[in-house]
């Protein structure tokens, strides 16, 4: 019996002290990234805050010449963030964190170039695929709690 209690606590003890080691490692991966992202939210801001009225108004090049400076930040941002070493507990979330942010890229790029053809009603369907997928993005590491490394196109389209 008192082996058995024994083993318990022992196993509790461990299963305690790999929960605190990864928040540690959480902590440490998202003070090195959210400043990577701030920035990055900052250009993209700065670029993508006038779309919403830019396509209101049908001035898609201008709007389709923002989606594609955003994606050019965005894409520097992604690399950026592959450079920082992950949690090894963590890494396959991040990795597709990663790969969902570059698939982001693609579809800025993508509603860039529909914007600049002056297809206005495709570009906007791609915006709301843009915005799912940045959900799904956000889903996978709500771990995390980012705050700047969250994905919002939605205040942009």
């Amino acid at each position: 019996m008192v082996r058995a209690l024994f083993a318990a606590v022992s196993s509790l003890l461990v299963f305690a002290a790999i929960a605190v080691a990864d928040t540690a490692e959480r902590e440490t991966y998202k003070a090195a990234v959210e400043p990577i992202c701030k920035s990055n939210k900052a250009a993209a801001d700065r670029l993508l805050g006038p779309v919403k009225g830019l396509v209101k108004k049908d001035k898609l090049k201008p709007a389709g010449t923002a989606f594609g400076k955003a994606a050019t930040e965005l894409e520097k941002t992604q690399k950026k963030l592959v450079a920082v070493p992950q949690p090894p507990s963590d890494a396959a979330k991040l990795t597709k964190w990663l790969s969902e942010i570059k698939a982001e890229v693609g579809l800025m790029k993508t509603i860039s170039k529909k914007f600049l053809a002056g297809d206005k009603s495709k570009a906007t369907s791609l915006a709301v695929k843009l915005q799912n997928n940045a959900t799904k993005a956000n889903n996978g590491v709500i771990v995390f709690q980012f705050n700047y490394c969250k994905i919002d196109p939605s205040k942009y389209t």
